[in-house]
């Protein structure tokens, strides 16, 4: 379980951030959405200890995250291309991740050939760097690195966006797939809300900063959503 308490983050005298009490139990697929500067980013940077709270405290799984290491462990992310290491190829780059959670080459070319319909052939065997991918390819690696070693908690800061529609589908399909198969807590901001409402069983909206609506998904949701944002 993740628990954030009394959680507050502030830029000089502006408040970007400011959550009472938020918890997010082990094994649900949360989905976070919000308009640009609603604090979504933010929130999944205080999450992976990227940036300071400036009050009160996240606990994953019983750790406090700015006082300790040890949730590194069962956490993976990704939150934009700054988590690829663009002068390595895809196959270096996994070979990297594994390495840091103790998965020999073998392990990981074995993980990599479960996922050659969603690389769709693009990705490996390219003989090229990530920096020299397009964006959308440069999001598969990032995203399916994240699944390497089997974390327990997985985010993902708009995992839908610069993909092409038939990789958004097989995303879809993957991010099913996996926390039906086993508990992984997965944490999934979107603008996307056709997306995040197929996936995620719960919803919470942020609104500068603050939660607006937290409820589970429900066949009304997506439609409780577009109301919400286009009034």
């Amino acid at each position: 379980m993740i628990t954030l308490q009394n959680l507050t983050k502030s830029y000089e005298e502006t408040i970007v951030l400011s959550i009472d009490q938020l918890e997010i139990p082990k094994g649900q697929c949360f989905g976070l959405v919000g308009n640009n500067g609603a604090g979504k980013t933010t929130l999944f940077s205080l999450l992976l200890d990227l940036i300071k709270t400036s009050t009160g405290e996240i606990v994953s799984n019983g750790i406090e995250v700015a006082k300790s290491e040890d949730w590194k462990s069962f956490t993976s992310a990704f939150i934009d291309d700054s988590f690829l290491i663009g002068y390595l190829t895809p196959e270096e780059y996994f070979y990297f991740v594994g390495e840091l959670r103790g998965i020999n080459k073998e392990a990981v070319d074995s993980f990599l050939e479960t996922y050659k319909d969603f690389f769709n052939d693009e990705i490996l065997d390219q003989k090229k760097y990530l920096r020299d991918f397009s964006k959308g390819n440069q999001k598969k690696v990032g995203l399916i690195a994240t699944f390497l070693g089997s974390p327990n908690v997985i985010i993902l800061d708009e995992p839908f966006a610069n993909l092409d529609p038939t990789t958004q589908i097989r995303l879809k399909q993957l991010i099913k797939k996996e926390t039906e198969s086993r508990e992984i807590t997965l944490l999934i901001s979107s603008h996307d809300l056709n997306h995040v409402t197929d996936v995620c069983n719960r919803i919470v909206l942020l609104e500068r900063g603050s939660v607006i609506m937290d409820k589970e998904t429900t066949s009304k949701t997506l439609q409780e959503l577009e109301a919400y944002f286009s009034a």
